[in-house]
């Protein structure tokens, strides 16, 4: 009955006196339009029914899942489903007397079927990776990575299966083809598969997430990662340029995570004043005395001399040369000095590491070293609490007689005093 149906206008062309072949040609077209325009119409009334119902459904749920679905056009792609099923079942009577064009548009019909269904299944993958995002336990996560690597393999079963459709072939003939030049499949695929692998090992080892500050010289990046994806990270430099790192390279090079400075309770101080070392003596009893008028070492300073000159009475030491016996020295004193100012500071964090150490003597003087943490871990912040520090040391450092290393500067013409 169906197959009659296209030849119903066909008899009456040629019953009218009109050649065959013209009244193929003239039932073929007709036919067409009137398919065509059924399926346009069938596909916007669709459309407009399923984004009413879409739009009112997402205002009315709570969760978001929806509302990115609308976004990501799920519905639009859903609503060419119909349509193109009717165009399977119907384009192809247009076709009755035109046997090889019956095949041919078959396989257009089927390769389009494929290849919506792909778009759909891209769009619904999107909306979840949107909606997941939003989630606190799961923004941090390489989505993208998941989401592209389904897409892939996606995309692959789809390509094999379009030129399945189109040799009029079994997928398992292009599967074991592929088997055979897997070879050249792994040189094309090279980076997605190192990606692929390196995106697992990244999210199972927790190495990066999405929003933690790196450090990565090689590639020049320094600021917050904001995507990860199969081949790629993108991070933000601090002056807002991008920089984008293949994924596989945080796992095959050495790269700076400062998510755990960020979590935990302060942001390292770790600089040093290099002191000269002419200026480097021992304390006489006047200078001690001086130097107990400052407030925050005068007590550390009566209680050590009386100590040291106990023993050194005790043990008869001949203090016409200072360098018998116990004696203070200007640069230890003004090393009780930074601890002493470090642990009144409030910008500094009390219950972690908090040192002031002599590193070795350098060409460039000795150098003392703070070691201390800041409370505040923001960057701006971070730096004016270690400004303001040794803002403070620098002016101090000459009421204990010392005096910063610095390179002689020598002019052209001048002789050396």
């Amino acid at each position: 009955m169906q197959e009659n149906l296209p030849h119903i206008l066909l008899d009456f062309l040629v019953d009218s006196g009109v050649s065959e072949s013209v009244a193929q040609q003239i039932n073929l077209w007709l036919l067409l339009l009137v398919i065509l325009l059924v399926a346009w119409l069938m596909d916007l009334l669709i459309w407009k029914v399923l984004r009413l119902v879409s739009v009112r459904l997402s205002r009315r749920t709570r969760t978001r899942f929806d509302d990115f679905l609308v976004a990501n056009r799920v519905p639009r792609y859903v609503a060419h489903i119909f349509p193109l099923l009717f165009l399977m079942e119907v384009l192809p009577l247009a076709f009755v007397d035109f046997e090889y064009m019956q095949r041919l548009v078959d396989r257009i019909l089927m390769v389009m079927g494929v290849l919506l269904g792909l778009f759909v299944i891209k769009s619904v993958l999107s909306s979840a990776r949107d909606y997941l995002k939003t989630l606190p336990h799961l923004r941090d996560k390489p989505l993208d990575s998941y989401i592209q690597v389904v897409m892939i393999f996606s995309w692959i079963g789809g390509i094999l299966t379009i030129l399945a459709i189109l040799t009029d072939t079994t997928i398992w003939k292009f599967f074991t083809a592929l088997g055979a030049a897997s070879a050249v499949v792994l040189l094309i695929f090279k980076d997605s598969i190192l990606g692929l692998v390196a995106s697992i090992q990244v999210s199972i080892n927790d190495m990066v997430r999405i929003g933690d500050w790196i450090t990565f010289e090689k590639y020049g990046a320094d600021g917050d990662v904001i995507e990860i994806s199969l081949a790629t990270v993108k991070v933000q430099n601090f002056d807002k340029t991008i920089t984008t790192i293949p994924t596989y390279a945080l796992i095959s090079d050495s790269f700076k995570n400062w998510r755990g400075m960020q979590a935990s309770g302060g942001r390292r101080i770790k600089r040093a004043l290099h002191i000269s070392q002419r200026s480097i003596r021992f304390l006489s009893p006047e200078d001690v005395e001086s130097l107990k008028k400052i407030q925050l070492i005068g007590p550390y300073l009566a209680d050590r001399s009386e100590k040291i000159d106990a023993h050194n009475a005790q043990n008869n030491i001949d203090k016409s040369l200072a360098i018998n016996g116990r004696n203070l020295t200007n640069i230890g004193v003004f090393r009780k000095y930074i601890q002493e100012y470090l642990e009144n500071n409030p910008a500094i964090h009390k219950k972690m590491t908090l040192m002031v150490r002599q590193l070795p003597p350098t060409a460039q003087g000795v150098p003392l070293e703070i070691y201390a943490f800041s409370r505040d871990k923001k960057w701006e912040n971070y730096e004016y609490i270690m400004a303001d520090i040794f803002d403070h040391l620098l002016v101090a450092l000459p009421y204990f007689d010392l005096e910063l290393f610095e390179f002689p500067v020598h002019f052209p013409g001048v002789a050396d005093a």
